[in-house]
């Protein structure tokens, strides 16, 4: 009689077992990028999390990241995902959100910085590296939804592509790949790897998370005491908060160096 009730028992946890990802298999949204334009990445020294810099395992295989990404050049297919991990974190503490222009790596030092160049069809993109993966032997980098978009290669799930990761050193030098080094005043703005627009205003985007009520308190806190006004900007129940704008790259930098000071260290700038 014991022995059934223990078996019994094992089944219902089989079966009431609970997984992270509310998905098992990665999608697209149902809705593409609604009334939404992903913000324009602007590369800028940020020190490399310690923590992303051990070795780990996956599946049996073990990765040793990178301690710097100077002069980094690789060419490999790219895949992406979106969906399944909307919402969830990334191996650098910071939430997915599939709308964005970001990236995974298996080794590169997070965050990192890189231009992308779909070589099928020479379109290229500015992502953050923020996350893990891909974990396939035969991929080299996993791009967002939007930045997959972006570079046009949805439908085919795959493409061939050329990273170079853009390096800025604490004296604002900035390297792409392996070309010669500029200082950052001469690659922002516009910066050189992208057709010039016109981008007048920035935000400081400080934090994103799913629960609106605390994004508001937040911002309203913030406001005061940087006197500035803020926005929150909503897709498929992911808040980000942005502080701004300002007219000037000075400005947003000062308010940004104050935040990663105190309690935000992994807040960017972004224009629009």
């Amino acid at each position: 009689m014991k022995y059934w009730v223990v078996l019994f028992f094992i089944l219902i946890s089989g079966c009431t077992q609970s997984y992270r990802y509310a998905q098992r298999v990665d999608s697209a949204p149902a809705v593409l990028i609604p009334d939404h334009e992903p913000s324009v990445i602007i590369p800028r020294y940020e020190p490399y999390r310690l923590a992303n810099l051990r070795p780990y395992k996956i599946a049996g295989i073990s990765y040793q990241p990178l301690l710097s990404g100077y002069g980094f050049v690789e060419e490999g297919i790219a895949s992406w995902y979106g969906q399944k991990f909307h919402g969830y974190a990334t191996a650098n503490g910071e939430t997915f959100d599939m709308y964005e222009y970001t990236a995974a790596h298996t080794t590169l030092p997070l965050p990192s910085y890189a231009k992308v160049t779909n070589l099928d069809n020479g379109k290229s993109l500015i992502v953050r590296i923020n996350d893990r993966g891909p974990f396939h032997n035969n991929r080299v980098i996993d791009l967002s939804f939007a930045a997959a978009k972006e570079l046009d290669y949805l439908d085919s799930g795959t493409a061939k592509v050329r990273i170079e990761v853009i390096h800025i050193d604490k004296n604002n030098i900035v390297t792409v790949g392996k070309s010669t080094p500029v200082p950052l005043s001469k690659f922002l703005p516009p910066s050189p790897l992208e057709e010039p627009e016109k981008h007048e205003q920035y935000f400081v985007q400080v934090i994103a998370a799913t629960n609106r009520d605390n994004i508001q308190l937040i911002g309203g806190a913030l406001q005061q005491i940087y006197q500035t006004n803020f926005k929150i900007v909503s897709r498929n129940n992911l808040y980000r908060l942005k502080l701004g704008p300002f007219d000037d790259y000075l400005s947003a930098s000062n308010v940004l160096k104050a935040l990663q000071n105190s309690d935000y260290p992994e807040a960017f700038i972004v224009f629009e």
